[in-house]
């Protein structure tokens, strides 16, 4: 879950200088506030104010407070909305009315919550902090693992509120639900295979800007399958898999910062362009999942669309990914 930070009044959020990359830091900068005092409850200027009369009469800056040398600090802005919820006492008291338990488990880089009920049924809550990229669909996340080390003012693009999005504006456009069977069957299908379902839903998005959408029904439903896994293979082959926002065909109801638009596209196969062995593994993997393909294809050339789909998904049955794929 994304939790998107506003910048308080006098102050304002800027990425760093330069292209968007995949990990930036965020500067905070102090605004005046002088002439929006009128407009505006009464406030202190950062700025132009005395540092006795601030310190007096009003809280601390950001950079006094959630910044390591003016820059947002994910621990340390982590730390503070820990606080936030293990302190919100409305949470609290209407958890406990409906007979739970709510703990802030340890994270550095988000907020993790365990919600326990009394019969003993718990839920895990993850909830990264995000920074939207002007008004665009892009955010900088506080995301990334705790295993390894990341400098605490290094925040992480994050796409997913624009490929949600991208996805269910093609949802709504295709003729059935045919897209969200080819997602269903084919993230089954690379189980165990090294491939992720961010690989398998960038292929898709990719695809959905260079096929006919009326194509996506289920009378072209093992059409679709093959087309997905044939170019996963040619981008195996070519060692390269551009990131979806490097697409010159993205709608325009996708709204992206300018400096993304202008970016070179990231190659998510780059690690496999450096690591022989992972590529042959991949590519392994890779020809024996279009194979099995292939064979259900021409062994059922003159089964109905409708068959097909109904025939693969209850082989593939049972796996629940919609929100996996889409999130």
């Amino acid at each position: 879950m994304l939790v998107c930070l506003k910048s308080p009044h006098g102050h304002t959020f800027c990425l760093e200088p330069g292209t968007v990359a995949d990990k930036s830091r965020i500067r905070v900068e102090l605004e005046c506030t002088c002439t929006a005092q009128l407009m505006v409850r009464p406030m202190l200027c950062f700025l132009h104010n005395s540092k006795e009369q601030l310190r007096k009469e009003q809280k601390p800056s950001l950079l006094h407070t959630l910044c390591t040398a003016s820059y947002l600090d994910v621990h340390k802005t982590a730390r503070w909305f820990q606080d936030l919820v293990r302190e919100n006492k409305a949470i609290v008291r209407l958890l406990r009315s409906r007979y739970c338990l709510l703990t802030v488990l340890p994270s550095r880089r988000s907020c993790k919550v365990e919600i326990k009920h009394i019969s003993g049924i718990t839920m895990l809550i993850e909830m990264s902090l995000a920074v939207q990229l002007g008004d665009s669909d892009i955010f900088m996340s506080s995301q990334g693992r705790e295993d390894i080390f990341i400098p605490s003012t290094t925040w992480t693009l994050n796409c997913a509120y624009a490929e949600a999005k991208f996805l269910w504006l093609m949802f709504y456009q295709t003729p059935d639900d045919t897209l969200l069977s080819c997602l269903q069957v084919c993230t089954r299908m690379l189980v165990g295979t090294g491939f992720s379902s961010y690989t398998l839903k960038t292929v898709l998005m990719h695809l959905l800007t260079t096929t006919p959408l009326s194509g996506w029904r289920r009378t072209d439903f093992l059409l679709r399958l093959g087309d997905i896994m044939r170019y996963l293979c040619c981008c195996l082959e070519e060692k390269r898999l551009n990131h979806f926002f490097g697409n010159e065909k993205i709608p325009e109801e996708i709204v992206l910062p300018p400096a993304l638009e202008r970016a070179e596209p990231v190659n998510l196969f780059q690690h496999l362009a450096q690591d022989p062995a992972a590529m042959s593994r991949q590519c392994v993997s890779s020809r024996s999942c279009n194979t099995g393909l292939q064979y259900s294809c021409s062994s059922r050339g003159t089964e109905s669309g409708l068959h097909a789909e109904s025939r693969v998904l209850t082989k593939y049955k049972g796996w629940p990914l919609q929100d996996k794929v889409l999130n």
